[in-house]
């Protein structure tokens, strides 16, 4: 019988970042992904009487790393962070690119690299807990904007994470759901499972839950953006384009104009 192993908890940030502070009780090894500010994970560690091992970083973006120096010298804790980044982020002492097995939280996980938010984005897979930590690369019914990298190379590592198996469970670095909802919506009216992820969407976030996490199979039938190689969408959208890339710098040019 398959038994998670982690307890994955969810810190606020800001105004709608999403930081994770996860927990190994058997090995006693606790992590963070993309502490953007301090002050609300040393809060909940104070409360569970936790020490913090690992810092995780997807992304050089201040809102997902800047609460690194202060854990980091409270807790001297080691900070994994992109290879790519590393004239970007300070004090790395595990770096990691494509494809690298490192283990996080004392669990196996996979570092995929997903340029196009950043060109030295990453995101990190656990198959044995099925979930995805996304960073900025795929929200719930939206993808990262293109900042660093091209469309191409965005649509490429949407590509990479759709690939990953439907039950794995994404926790991404925003809660932007409400807002790529209308977006959505507004691409691809007639969807009947779009529909019934909104009803859901909207419960949730009117009773002050985060929508995070959710469910890769269902995203990959309602995201627009995981979908821009889907004919049967592309005709009901009219887009006039040669290629799914193309078809992708489309969508993603229309949600920065939305």
């Amino acid at each position: 019988m398959w038994v998670k192993m982690l307890e994955i908890n969810i810190i606020d940030a800001f105004s709608d970042n999403y930081i994770y502070l996860i927990r190994n009780e058997e090995k006693n090894i606790t992590s963070v992904v993309d502490p953007g500010e301090s002050t609300p994970v040393i809060k909940f560690l104070n409360t569970r009487g936790w020490n913090l091992d690992e810092i995780i970083n997807t992304h050089h973006h201040h809102d997902h790393i800047g609460g690194n120096t202060e854990l980091l010298e409270i807790y001297k804790s080691k900070l994994i962070a992109p290879i790519y980044d590393k004239t970007r982020i300070s004090n790395i002492d595990i770096s990691v690119s494509d494809n690298d097995i490192i283990n996080i939280a004392g669990t196996k996980t996979r570092v995929i690299h997903t340029p196009g938010h950043t060109l030295g984005h990453v995101c990190f897979y656990m198959e044995n807990e099925n979930c995805l930590f996304s960073g900025d690369t795929l929200f719930f019914l939206g993808c990262g904007r293109v900042f660093e990298g091209t469309m191409e190379q965005m649509w490429s590592s949407l590509m990479k994470l759709r690939s990953l198996p439907n039950e794995t469970l994404v926790y991404c670095g925003h809660e932007y759901t409400s807002s790529n909802a209308k977006f959505a919506k507004h691409i691809d009216p007639d969807n009947q499972f779009l529909e019934e992820a909104i009803i859901e969407i909207n419960n949730k976030r009117r009773g002050g839950l985060p929508t995070i996490p959710f469910e890769l199979g269902k995203e990959k039938i309602i995201n627009p953006f995981l979908r821009a190689d889907d004919q049967n969408f592309i005709d009901n959208f009219s887009l006039k384009t040669s290629n799914s890339s193309e078809t992708f710098r489309t969508l993603r040019l229309k949600k920065d104009n939305f």
